[in-house]
Order: C-alpha cells, then structure tokens, then sequence
C-alpha cells in the first residue's frame, strides 16, 4: 500500500504514518520484542455469543503491540505446520519470528520469544535502505521464503531452512508484463502451488489492483510446468491483499476495501483449485465477510495450517505504523466443514 492511500487510511496526513525519526535512524541486527497482547474474545461485539460468520468459526484473535518502533505494517504472514511458530513481514522491510501461547480452552493467548530482524539483500544490504523496501506478501514452501516487492514488480528468494532471518535475497525472474503494473499496485498476493495439482511448484502472484475501479486484476504463473498470466475478478471496490493455498489445491483471496467515513472492510473467496491454469479468469464464493460491525482492520496477510484435520486460517492486519487510530490485530478462525 502507497504512502498516499497510508495517509487517507488513517484520515491524517503523511507525516502521520511515518516512523518515528528515531526508528529511521535504526540499524538494527536481530531485535528481541516484547509484545503486549489483548484477547478478542468476540469477533462480533453487539453478538458476543455468535462463533460462526460465512463458512469461517471464530477462535479467537489478539490486538498486539509491540515495544519496538519498528514493530507493525505486517502485510505478510506464515504459521508453522503445528501452529506454533509465526513468521510475519512488515511493508518496510522487516522479518518478525515468534512463538504462539495458547491459553484456556486452547485460544491465543499471547507471542513469546519475538524477534525483529532486517531483511536482508543480495549483498547483505538491509532491504529498507535499497529500492526493495516496499515488501507486500510471504510464501514459504519447503524451507524456502518468497517474499513479492510492490513498486519493483520483484519477487524475492530466501534460503530460509539454512540461514532464518540472516538469508540474502535472490531475484526470482518475473515475466516482462509484471513490470508494467501500476507503480503501487504490484504483487499484494503470492503463494506457491502445492503438490498434486497441474501447476505444482510454481508460484502464483497477483496485483493488488492493476486496472479501474472493478476491473479484473493481473496474476501471473512464476516457474513450473506452465508459466502465463491470468486475471482475479473484482468487484465492490475490494482489492487483492493476500493468497494461501487449502491443502486440496483451492485457493483463498484475502481482499479488502476502504471508504473514508465508512472505513474498512475485509472478505475471503474461495477459488476452485481446478480453474487456476494460463489465461483464466478467476472467481469464487465467500467464505466470509466483515466491516468495522467486527473485530477487523486493515487485513493484509493469511496463513494456512492444518490442526487434527481441522483447517485454520489466520489473518494478520497492517496498522500503517498509525497506532493511534489503527491496530495489529491476529485472527484465528476454522473453516467449517
């Protein structure tokens, strides 16, 4: 998201949602966070009773703040396959690594030994002080870390398994057509396909937004056995935020809208796994919608793990680094079966 649309989502000016001049001057190795955590026992607070929304189950969710400046704008997320271990990106160029504590009955009760730790290019250079700053979305598949650059149009790769947060970048080549996006309006989503279906392997970017006002936006088929493009429909002015792949092969939209006075609005579409193929044009059912009636902010990132066949999704928000009138907010929710 652009400094610009940062300002207008926060209802201030720019100097609003910049860093403090004392984290800007920051040259940080790995920083340990301490994190403060407040239990969202209810997703919906006129209806604290009700668990069920769409075809999601509410668990439970945070609203987490940090002790570092740097800490917020995460706008990427991973957990673990047990769960238990969060990595997150921040829209400026940080990795946070933490550890989930569940508390009674099993619910998010907190993060522990947090870190916050620069992303690092190929040269070992931090990526906040290159033109690669502007780090929108995560995948992760076998130890390796994706991570998509909005105003470059790049995808980066990470040696994760080997060298955690102190991994280098590596270009991922992306298809000339990539870089003729919108300068803020590049890769939002990305995932890696899973094994089984026709496209295993290769990574699936999609544009935030890459034409008008409800117009489809792009997707691109990085790598595997049949590289190309393909379209995401949109409509009711929700842009593309986030992607993570069901274990069958279907893939989940995380989107989002704004209205100033209105403010924001968050859904989740389920696509056929079966229609993702070169020069489609995709579409699909909610699985769950919300607005400010629900405990949500500016969701941004989404991760899929399983737990006892049960599959769980989380979502994590980007707070703009406006902490006074936005929120890092953690939710939890099962799809239902």
């Amino acid at each position: 998201m652009s400094p610009s649309r940062r300002s207008v989502l926060a209802g201030l000016g720019a100097a609003a949602v910049s860093l403090p001049a004392r984290a800007q001057s920051l040259e940080p190795g790995r920083i340990p966070v301490s994190i403060s955590a407040r239990p969202i026992a209810s997703f919906e607070a006129s209806n604290s009773t009700k668990t069920r929304f769409g075809q999601l189950v509410f668990r439970g969710g945070l609203q987490l703040t940090g002790s570092h400046p740097r800490f917020g704008g995460f706008s990427g997320l991973w957990r673990s396959p047990d769960g238990v271990r969060l990595i997150a990106i921040t829209d400026n160029g940080f990795w946070l690594t933490a550890k989930l504590v569940r508390g009674n009955q099993g619910k998010l009760a907190g993060l522990e030994e947090a870190e916050l730790a620069p992303i690092l290019g190929a040269s070992g250079k931090p990526l906040h002080r290159s033109r690669y700053y502007d780090t929108e979305a995560l995948a992760m598949q076998g130890g390796t870390a994706f991570i998509g650059v909005e105003r470059t149009h790049d995808i980066l790769r990470f040696d994760f398994a080997r060298h955690g947060v102190e991994a280098r970048a590596q270009l991922v080549p992306t298809p000339p057509a990539a870089k003729r996006l919108p300068s803020n309006r590049g890769f939002e989503a990305l995932g890696v396909m899973p094994t089984g279906h026709p496209l295993a392997g290769a990574l699936i970017a999609i544009s935030e937004r890459s034409g008008r006002e409800d117009e489809p936006t792009a997707g691109f088929i990085i790598g595997g056995r049949q590289p190309g493009t393909l379209q995401v429909v949109r409509r009711d002015g929700y842009d593309i935020t986030d992607l993570a792949f069901l274990p069958g092969g279907d893939m989940l939209l995380l989107e989002r809208w704004y209205r100033p006075l209105r403010g924001v609005g968050m859904r989740i579409r389920r696509i056929a796994g079966a229609t993702i193929r070169p020069g489609a044009k995709l579409d699909g059912p909610l699985l769950i919608e919300a607005d400010l009636g629900q405990e949500i902010d500016n969701m941004e990132g989404m991760a899929i793990h399983l737990e006892g066949g049960r599959t769980i999704i989380t979502l994590i928000s980007d707070d703009n680094f406006s902490t006074f009138l936005q929120r890092t907010v953690l939710l939890e929710f099962e799809l239902a079966q």
